[in-house]
């Protein structure tokens, strides 16, 4: 137990129609302040994508999702946002959203290695 940090982790959402609320998981964020790691990892499954929103271009999301990546690593190319530090960065994309892609609440744990968690946290609620 000793060696267990704290994260946080949201859930990132596809809402193709924001009026619908009707969603799938597409991906999860996940921040550990100890550790200074902030890591994403998504998925947009295309048969899910032209079931619930044929009307949505697959390469738009990923761009859109690819962006966040990039807000997640701290890069130049992250913009303002990439330059924040790594907790604002998180408080930033899991901040709440009435856009096609959106965060759920923020949820806490424990861990020993926040990217094997954000795996499992992928592989549980994504995949």
């Amino acid at each position: 137990m000793q060696d267990k940090v704290t994260f946080e982790y949201a859930i990132i959402r596809l809402v193709p129609k924001v009026e619908r609320e009707e969603f799938f998981n597409v991906g999860v964020i996940l921040f550990s302040k100890r550790k200074k790691f902030l890591g994403i990892k998504y998925h947009i499954n295309p048969d899910k994508l032209k079931a619930l929103a044929p009307e949505l271009e697959l390469d738009f999301l990923n761009d859109y999702l690819n962006a966040w990546k990039l807000i997640c690593e701290g890069k130049a190319s992250g913009g303002k946002i990439g330059a924040f530090e790594v907790s604002d960065r998180f408080r930033w994309l899991a901040a709440c959203r009435s856009t096609i892609i959106q965060s759920s609440k923020t949820h806490p744990g424990l861990c020993d290695e926040p990217e094997k968690e954000l795996n499992d946290i992928f592989e549980k609620y994504v995949l």
